[in-house]
């Protein structure tokens, strides 16, 4: 179970804002967090990841305290082992496709099944500047399946995938995760394009 109580202060177009999120996460659920605009969606994933401070509140994974304000804890990123796929993807200019995911894992046959998921075997030595962006949207999904994390956060992840590949990727993505017993949070803009997919739903 996630538990998690937070605030989060916000910058927006309109000024300032407060994120305030009190919710439970089932373990293993698949869950859509949407909302509009500005509202803090992206910042909550990145809160959960532990690359954002909240001013205030706790987060709790599997009775393991990840953050806790009152008492100035806060459990490192690398230690949470979360899968995180970035809104505008954070890829390493200089990495190879392969490379990206031998970073994550040594697992030679864990990568070629992540290749074959994401239609990237034949573009193992290119370098993100030569992919397109559905390309790089792709590689990053598989760098943050990579690590076989326990919780996969997904910022807008099919959002340059044409509508064909995106209906393929959610598809086989489901069975993915549910394979690693992970949990996962997917944010998007349009929330009917994850329902396939998603079990859960949290509004901000």
């Amino acid at each position: 179970m996630i538990a998690i109580e937070i605030e989060k202060k916000m910058r927006t177009y309109e000024g300032h804002t407060v994120l305030r999120v009190n919710t439970q996460i089932a373990p293993g659920s698949i869950t859509k967090v949407y909302g509009p605009s500005g509202c803090g969606k992206s910042t909550l994933l990145k809160v959960i990841a532990g690359l954002v401070s909240p001013e205030k509140g706790k987060i709790i994974v599997d009775d393991v305290v990840w953050e806790d304000t009152a008492t100035k804890f806060s459990l490192k990123p690398q230690q949470r082992k979360v899968g995180f796929v970035f809104q505008h993807y954070a890829l390493f200019p200089n990495m190879t496709v392969l490379e990206h995911l031998q970073y994550a894992t040594d697992d030679a046959a864990w990568i070629n099944r992540l290749l074959h998921f994401g239609r990237l075997e034949t573009l193992v030595k290119h370098k993100p500047e030569y992919l397109s962006g559905g390309q790089q949207q792709r590689l990053a999904i598989l760098r943050a399946l990579a690590i076989k994390p326990r919780l996969l956060l997904m910022d807008e992840p099919f959002s340059a995938l044409d509508m064909d590949m995106r209906g393929v990727i959610i598809n086989e993505l489901k069975g993915l995760i549910r394979e690693l017993k992970c949990t996962a949070l997917i944010v998007s803009h349009n929330p009917n394009e994850v329902d396939a997919i998603t079990n859960e739903e949290l509004a901000l």
